[in-house]
């Protein structure tokens, strides 16, 4: 499964854009989007590849999402019990005999 993430644009200096990932900045390619990026608007990006322009509404509510669901499966994740070794992870090992016995 591949997985785009959004970011904002911060600036474009010919091909290449910095990026702001919620704080993290990094750089992206813009050579696979055939629309106009501006600074303030959001992209989708995959592998370091800007694939997508996003709306600033549609980005900043694309990243609401990502936070509703990171907070969901954390919330889950607490309420799991601890998890326990599986006799799966111990089929077929045979413990060593001493030569003697």
């Amino acid at each position: 499964m591949c997985l785009a993430a959004p970011a904002r644009v911060i600036s474009i200096d010919e091909k290449t854009a910095v990026v702001d990932y919620q704080g993290v900045r990094t750089t992206a390619r813009l050579d696979a989007l055939t629309d106009d990026v501006t600074p303030g608007d959001f992209v989708l990006i995959h592998t370091g590849f800007a694939i997508k322009r996003l709306s600033p509404e549609d980005g900043e509510e694309t990243l609401r999402l990502f936070d509703e669901l990171t907070s969901s499966l954390t919330a889950e994740a607490e309420k799991a019990p601890p998890s326990t070794p599986s006799s799966h992870a111990t089929q077929g090992v045979a413990e060593e005999q001493p030569e003697d016995a």
